[in-house]
């Protein structure tokens, strides 16, 4: 099985309200992929940091093996929800894939 974990930062250019909209949009549309993409086990994204941290969501998904990953990075489904509920919003993204 591969982990595939995605830690994003928001624009600075949204306020408290608008990020909380944009998180929620985010977990709803890729926790909405379970399903949909052959091969992915789980996905869950993170909205509440602690104070303690530096970003602002995470991602934490699970795939049957690294070719299931590759299939879901050029799904339809996840590269409607990447276009249009992630990347418009997002400032950084750091990203570990690894054997679980």
């Amino acid at each position: 099985m591969v982990r595939h974990v995605i830690l994003w930062t928001l624009k600075d250019e949204f306020s408290k309200e608008e990020k909380m909209e944009i998180k929620a949009g985010v977990k709803e549309g890729l926790e909405g992929l379970l399903g949909q993409i052959p091969g992915l086990l789980e996905i869950r994204v993170n909205t509440e940091p602690l104070a303690s941290s530096n970003c602002d969501l995470m991602l934490d998904s699970l795939f049957t093996d690294e070719a299931a990953l590759k299939g879901y990075a050029v799904h339809p489904a996840h590269v409607a929800v990447a276009n249009g509920k992630v990347r418009p919003f997002t400032a950084s993204r750091v990203c570990m894939d690894f054997e679980a």
